[in-house]
Formats: structure tokens, sequence, C-alpha cells
């Protein structure tokens, strides 16, 4: 290999899949690239990728080459962002996808614009599972544990989903006391935008009994319009509990079925591993860290 140039054409490629794309991301031309990564292969005696009229895939020997060109990489945009951005104002624009909980996200993002007025937040809300590495995003927040090698990922905080209803509502068609009583109750369900299905409320079973059947007036893709129906009195509904905290600490809703509801999940702030984190990258991560879920424990 006789230049770092090289490796980034060979993960350019690689992240791509595309020689035309990589090329016009490096502003040459797709031959320039297909003759760049020919003679990467060339030197080092082995096949880098299954090229078909297509399509482009990594090989075997591709995929570990890919690990540590990234890391080379990595340690080389490390050295130089050491170098000429250590005393660096934190600013650019800055592309992340967030998940449709704005109540919980929008305080700490307000926030963060406020200490980092020369940053321009370009934000995605979406619940879909973008491609972080090929859609361009410099970080994004999902729920659930990350499963992607190409990422880095920090943990921002845990929730439960529970229910909640108001005590209008509860008055007038009384309250659940164990699952098989939702049977008699209105149900607002969530519903995935992604993939259409019903969110499964986080219920344990009740030995030798049927699982309720949930009569759903209402379902809906986002869940701010299921907490603005039960605060109306209009349904049970099941949301996360940082979303209803201060309802419940008010008195607009109130919980039911905790005995029965087992539920833990986690939310992730995910990056480009190939990336070395930008000061205006970094500063984000630590706000959305330290200020998202402060004080946070296990549930």
């Amino acid at each position: 290999m006789d230049s770092l140039g090289s490796i980034s054409v060979f993960v350019q490629v690689a992240e791509t899949r595309s020689f035309t794309e990589a090329g016009r991301l490096l502003g040459v031309s797709s031959s320039a690239i297909g003759k760049s990564i020919a003679r990467i292969e060339e030197r080092l005696g082995v096949r880098l990728f299954h090229r078909s009229t297509r399509s482009i895939t990594l090989t075997s020997e591709g995929a570990l080459f890919l690990e540590r060109s990234r890391r080379i990489l990595a340690e080389v945009e490390a050295a130089e962002q050491e170098l000429s951005q250590a005393s660096a104002t934190p600013r650019g624009k800055l592309r992340v996808s967030l998940p449709q909980v704005r109540g919980l996200l929008m305080p700490v993002l307000t926030d963060f614009m406020r200490g980092y007025p020369e940053i321009e937040l370009d934000v995605d809300f979406s619940d879909r599972m973008v491609d972080v590495i090929e859609e361009g995003f410099d970080a994004v927040i999902r729920t659930g544990k990350p499963e992607d090698s190409r990422l880095m990922a920090r943990h921002l905080g845990y929730y439960r989903l529970v229910l909640v209803a108001s005590p209008e509502y509860l008055r007038l068609h009384g309250t659940p006391r164990q699952p098989r009583d939702l049977n008699d109750h209105a149900c607002l369900r969530h519903k995935f935008c992604a993939t259409g299905k019903l969110e499964a409320w986080p219920l344990r079973p009740e030995p030798g009994v049927p699982e309720p059947v949930l009569r759903a007036p209402l379902v809906s893709t986002t869940i701010e319009s299921l907490m603005h129906v039960a605060h109306a009195g209009l349904g049970i509904a099941c949301l996360p509990d940082f979303m209803v905290r201060e309802s419940v600490e008010q008195g607009r809703l109130q919980r039911v079925l905790d005995y029965y509801l087992d539920h833990s999940g986690s939310f992730w702030m995910l990056w480009p591993s190939s990336r070395h984190a930008s000061a205006k990258l970094r500063v984000f991560i630590d706000h959305m860290g330290e200020r998202l879920f402060p004080a946070d424990t296990v549930p």
C-alpha cells in the first residue's frame, strides 16, 4: 500500500458498495476508483470485492481488511484533530436522527442549541431503523441493544413502559386489577410506522388465563397522540414512564397494573466507528449523555 489515499478509496467503496458513488464522494471518476481497487488487490494478492453487474460486496478478506483500514484512518484523523482542533470552537452542521419522543428530547436539544450556537442541527425525527453510515448521519439515538459492528455506542439511560389512564376514565369505567380486566376497557394502541405492527403491551402472563383481547378505539403511529387521548379520558395507554411522569405527579393520569408489567428498555447514542468524533459530535454526545437521563439507574 503506497498511500493513505488508497485506503480511503477502499473504505469509501466498501461503505457505499458502489464505484460510482465512491467516485462522486471523492471527486474522481468511477473508472479511477476501479483501477485503484484493482491495484490494491494486485498488491495484496487477494480479491477484496465480489463484483456483479448489480452489486459490489466484500469478500471475507475484504471484510477483515476493512476493519483494519477503518482503524488506520480513525487514528490518522484523531491525530489531525488533536493538532488542529484542540482549542477550536465546535461548529458546523450536525445531522442526527432521533426517535419521536419530542417531549423527552426537545428540552435537552434546546439547551444544546443555547450552549453551542455555532453548531447547525439537522434533525430527522423518525422511529425507523436508519442506516447511519449509508444515509450520512453523524449520530442517531435509538432504543434497544446496538448490534451493528460498524458503529460506536454510548448508553444514555433506561426507561419502562407503563399503563396510564385519567382519573375520569377510571371513575367511569373502573380500575383494572388484573390483565384479564382489560377485556372490558378501551386500549389506546401504538403501531410501528415501519412495519405496521401493533406494539405489544408488556403484561406478565397469568397461568391458565388467556391473554386479554385489547379493544382499540385508537391506533396511532405516534405516542404523543395516545397521551393526548388518555388525558381526554378516552382510554388506557401504554407509554414510556418518562413521558407520563409529570402528569402522574400532577394527578392528571394514574398508573394501573404496575405489578403485572415486565419491561425495561434503553436509549443509546450511535455513531460511525470509522470516523473520529469531531468537536461538534463530541460535545453533542457528552451533552445528551449527561442531560437526557441525569442520575439514571436501572429500573
